[in-house]
């Protein structure tokens, strides 16, 4: 993927089929950032965001229990239901409409599993690099349902200063939207940020450019942002510190 990490590059438009690519069987997975053996110095994160991985795991399968620490780990079931293990205790099933945060601060161990048996599951994985290390870890998951999100960026995710939504350990903020054709949504940024946007499903247009299904935007120093649904439009949108 010819992806480059200018700031100067005002809005960096990345398509889905230039996302790296990993089909292992029980895992069919796009990963936007360099993971695991995919290395790209070019293309380690966008500001704090470091993971941003969209993955599809066959029935019965997942990812058995391994350790993370320091980072936030944010998770939202597209489709399909996802079985959550952890060494704090916490098990819970993730469905669409749900958001789950981890925290693994100092150290956490944990299991992701497909929870069905017969159907497939398609998740988004985001891990965001915290403020402070060593943190105590914690787990928490919420219901943002679809109608709270129509026609509006709804916050799921912020360091805590938005109500009603999940906290992490950044000054970072998560919204979910969906559009109809013709509708607008804007977002006015602070000076010196950055924003990612995804579109799950549909199209949008941003700055007189269309984004389909898979594809995504790497915005720097984007003070107005508008973002119109081209047709009916899913789509995750993340304002960052650099």
């Amino acid at each position: 993927m010819a992806v480059t990490q200018k700031a100067k590059e005002k809005i960096q438009i990345i398509r889905s089929g230039e996302r790296h690519h990993q089909n292992f069987g029980w895992l069919d997975t796009r990963w936007h950032f360099s993971f695991a053996e995919y290395n790209d110095p070019a293309n380690e994160h966008w500001g704090a965001l470091r993971v941003f991985n969209d993955d599809v795991v066959e029935a019965a399968q997942g990812f058995g229990m391994h350790p993370h620490r320091d980072m936030e780990i944010i998770t939202i079931v597209l489709d399909g239901a996802l079985e959550h293990q952890d060494s704090l205790k916490n098990r819970g099933v993730i469905h669409p409409g749900e958001v789950q945060v981890m925290s693994a601060g100092k150290g956490i161990v944990h299991s992701e599993f497909n929870h069905s048996k017969t159907a497939p599951l398609h998740l988004l994985q985001l891990w965001i690099f915290p403020r402070t290390r060593n943190l105590t870890p914690r787990w928490e998951q919420r219901v943002f349902d679809q109608k709270s999100r129509e026609g509006r960026l709804l916050p799921v995710v912020s360091s805590g200063d938005i109500p009603e939504t999940l906290t992490i350990d950044q000054d970072a903020t998560i919204y979910l939207s969906n559009l109809h054709s013709g509708q607008k949504v804007t977002h006015d940024s602070k000076a010196g940020r950055l924003g990612y946007l995804f579109v799950i499903d549909g199209a949008v247009e941003l700055s007189g450019q269309t984004l389909a299904k898979g594809d995504q935007a790497r915005l720097a120093d984007q003070r107005n942002i508008e973002i119109q649904g081209t047709n009916d439009a899913e789509f995750i949108f993340l304002d960052l510190p650099r």
